[in-house]
């Protein structure tokens, strides 16, 4: 009797212990990589008409590089379990602060400049219809137009400003936060 109850207790513990499953992520994501095995990334094209002649491409390589190396999925051409499509849509240079000059024969200028890029981006789970989406992301960095041009702090800023775009991104579609 003892015995038994012995072994029922045993065969319930263990039950309990393989049916708790917990799993974790190091980046965040909650893809479930039984079902989710591929991710597919159309070309991003520069559609706001200002920028960088490559920064649809620059984009388009980030995305992907990022995606490969904070995720298990295998990039494809095409039709992935995971789809994004987009465009760059915004590009504007705009005056944040200005500066009053000492000469009473200047105007006033710009003594801060932002640039600010906007990426609509459709996202495709091919496996969870319900998790499509279409969502704009945007980010802004500004810079000292008094200390440095334009043309010195473009690529770089560009390049943070994709970073903190992404990082939207992936939080947004495959961490579901």
């Amino acid at each position: 009797m003892i015995f038994n109850r012995i072994v029922l207790l045993l065969l319930s513990l263990t039950c309990l212990v393989t049916a708790c499953k917990i799993e974790y992520s190091f980046t965040g994501t909650t893809l479930d990589y039984n079902v989710t095995n591929t991710f597919s990334i159309a070309n991003f094209f520069n559609d706001s008409g200002g920028g960088p002649a490559n920064m649809g491409q620059l984009f388009t390589e980030d995305l992907k590089d990022y995606f490969q190396r904070n995720t298990q999925l295998e990039l494809i051409q095409n039709n992935g379990d995971i789809q994004f499509l987009g465009a760059i849509t915004r590009y504007i240079i705009s005056p944040q602060a200005t500066v009053s000059s000492t000469n009473s024969n200047q105007p006033d200028r710009a003594g801060q400049m932002r640039i600010t890029i906007g990426v609509e981006l459709e996202f495709i789970n091919m496996s969870n219809e319900e998790e499509n989406a279409k969502k704009t992301f945007s980010f802004f960095k500004d810079y000292d137009p008094r200390s440095t041009t334009l043309l010195q702090v473009e690529t770089e800023l560009v390049e943070v400003i994709f970073e903190s775009i992404i990082q939207d991104i992936f939080t947004s579609t495959v961490a579901n936060w």
